[in-house]
């Protein structure tokens, strides 16, 4: 059984079999096929597709009742954790200035976080789509713990590449001009800045380990 921090809730991951696979997955919305299972919590289930060629993620409500029975889906205790993630992450948002715009105001950012004594962490990420995005923001970004944190140490930067969610052609830009500036090619990495804006160290993809082994590694990186 996983345990896994999903934005400052507790949340223990459903036991599933590592690697389970199920030939078609279907959604309210979609069909997966070719499907391998390797996590399901409360609320959602994480799963390859296509033989591994792609990521998603799926509301265990949206799934069949036999698929929900399999994760053991529990509709009130859903709803219980769905509603605590939407508290806290009101709450994230409110303490840590998440600046999705900064692309376009980049050496403003640097100026605050110079007169703060603080770090710039950019996090490239594709919010709506990319399951593994999802996952480090419910098990790290948005705990309570990262948010103190975040709230002493850093300025967070939030370069978005959504798949639905709009966004001004400035800002799109903006966020390719960063992408390319710090050589980013996958989703998500995280690049670390000291108020200079010289990069302190990063960290390419989903790690494990919740908020202790974030923190421990932008220690690590600021101490070099």
């Amino acid at each position: 059984m996983g345990i896994f921090i999903a934005l400052g809730v507790l949340v223990i991951a459903q036991k599933v079999c590592a690697d389970e696979n199920l030939p078609v997955l279907k959604t309210s919305g979609e069909i997966y096929s070719n499907v391998t299972v390797f996590s399901a919590t409360a609320t959602d289930v994480y799963f390859t597709y296509n033989n591994g060629h792609g990521m998603a993620n799926a509301k265990l409500k949206d799934l069949s009742p036999e698929l929900q029975r399999h994760f053991h889906y529990n509709a009130a205790k859903a709803g219980e954790v769905e509603q605590k993630q939407v508290e806290a992450n009101d709450r994230y948002h409110d303490a840590v200035l998440n600046e999705q715009a900064s692309g376009l105001d980049q050496p403003k950012v640097l100026e605050r976080a110079k007169s703060e004594s603080k770090m710039v962490l950019l996090d490239f990420t594709g919010s709506d789509w990319c399951p593994w995005c999802i996952k480090f923001d419910e098990e790290v970004l948005s705990t309570g713990k990262f948010t103190d944190y975040a709230a002493t140490h850093l300025k967070l930067v939030t370069v978005d590449f959504p798949s639905n969610k709009p966004q001004s052609d400035a800002l799109k830009q903006a966020n390719q001009d960063l992408k390319n500036k710090y050589n980013v090619d996958g989703f998500p990495t995280f690049v670390l800045l000291d108020s200079d804006g010289r990069e302190l160290g990063r960290q390419v993809g989903y790690r494990p380990g919740g908020p202790d082994a974030f923190i421990s590694e932008l220690e690590g990186f600021s101490s070099r």
